[in-house]
């Protein structure tokens, strides 16, 4: 089969670009309205949100590659590179929230900064900072050896497997990612998120390490969105929008990699991606702007950590989120408590007009926020 890296051409892509004219212009038009919309808010409000959209990017990318994060450690992750040590949480260690949420920081805060292999690889030692994928181990800053055979991107059972896509060997690797450093310092005039898009692609393309290509590429992308924009706050999280696309995303990378290096398609569909990422930042400012009034309403109510914590992941599910309400069991797994402490929690917080006790449950009460507090 010949992969796209084979052509002689490449890395010369070719697209169409009349055909890009209204969804890049679509991107462009929805992108401004959400930077007005933004400068209308408070910095504190401004802030809660850069931390919501960074949570959500860390999670996101992770899960893309089924990778699952704890929550409360990415947030106490960001909370602590912001320099927000109360962002929500109290301190909880996570060393691969960590890294995750630091190439992420790096990447956006420091987007005026060339890309080079010292950097990836800094990157690459903070998403395995033990040495191994899951149970294997594997080379950690530096490029892949294939001393196991080809790099190739595969799905389906053992024995029984699909190849979707093989990667250059690894001998070619060095030579390919100078040209892909090259490209993405210099100055050009390809359109900045059209680069950031050619920029994920090539990368994948290469699959320059053992494991965590996908991530790294989606770093990237953060990388020259924030350059095209010229601010290190992100409003909107594009790997939220690939995991709600993530099977729409793998067709088309890897129908991408085994046509020919006119890639129209893929930019289409990165730019339609990008505009409804953007579209359902509404719904996470709609969020944000909830959880300020609530907290303001109640900014001198005394809450201890825990019921801080839940109360949070109950503004985040929002009216009707938890099915059947907040209950004993639901308190006691979030907030790691006993039964004896979430009881006493629940109750202090229905007298302090927090949350409310739902009708009807019997011997098992359910509390919902008081969410009476909007109507006023």
């Amino acid at each position: 089969m010949k992969y796209i890296w084979k052509y002689k051409a490449w890395p010369n892509f070719t697209w169409e670009s009349d055909a890009l004219l209204k969804p890049l212009g679509d991107v462009r038009f929805n992108q401004g309205s959400l930077i007005a919309q933004i400068r209308e808010l408070g910095f504190d409000i401004q802030q809660t949100a850069r931390v919501d959209v960074l949570v959500e990017e860390a999670l996101k990318t992770s899960a893309i590659e089924g990778e699952i994060l704890d929550p409360d450690a990415v947030r106490s992750s960001v909370g602590r590179q912001l320099g927000l040590p109360d962002a929500g949480l109290k301190y909880v260690q996570d060393q691969k929230a960590d890294g995750l949420v630091q190439i992420l920081m790096d990447a956006t805060n420091n987007y005026h900064q060339e890309l080079t292999s010292k950097r990836l690889f800094a990157w690459h030692a903070a998403l395995f900072p033990t040495g191994y994928s899951g149970m294997i181990q594997i080379n950690v800053a530096q490029w892949r050896d294939d001393k196991d055979g080809p790099m190739q991107v595969v799905s389906g059972p053992i024995g029984n497997q699909t190849v979707h896509f093989e990667a250059p060997p690894a001998h070619l690797i060095e030579n390919e990612m100078k040209s892909f450093f090259s490209w993405i310092n210099e100055k050009t005039r390809t359109d900045g998120i059209l680069k950031a898009a050619l920029a994920h692609l090539w990368f994948i393309s290469i699959h320059p390490f053992d494991d965590g290509n996908g991530r790294i590429a989606r770093t990237l992308t953060d990388m020259l969105l924030a350059r095209d924009e010229n601010s290190p706050k992100r409003f909107y999280s594009l790997s939220s929008q690939i995991m709600a696309e993530r099977n729409e995303y793998y067709d088309i990378l890897n129908s991408t990699q085994i046509e020919n290096l006119e890639i129209t398609n893929w930019l289409i569909w990165f730019l339609e991606c990008m505009n409804r990422a953007i579209l359902n930042s509404n719904s996470l400012l709609e969020r944000i702007m909830i959880k300020a009034r609530f907290w303001k309403t109640f900014a001198q109510t005394l809450l201890n950590n825990r019921q801080t914590k839940v109360i949070n992941r109950l503004l985040d599910a929002g009216p009707n989120g938890f099915d059947g309400g907040l209950k004993n069991k639901k308190y006691m797994g979030i907030s790691h408590t006993s039964r004896a402490t979430a009881q006493r929690e629940l109750a202090d917080l229905v007298q302090k007009k927090v949350l409310v006790r739902l009708p009807g449950g019997g011997r098992s009460a359910s509390y919902d926020l008081n969410w009476s507090i909007f109507e006023k």
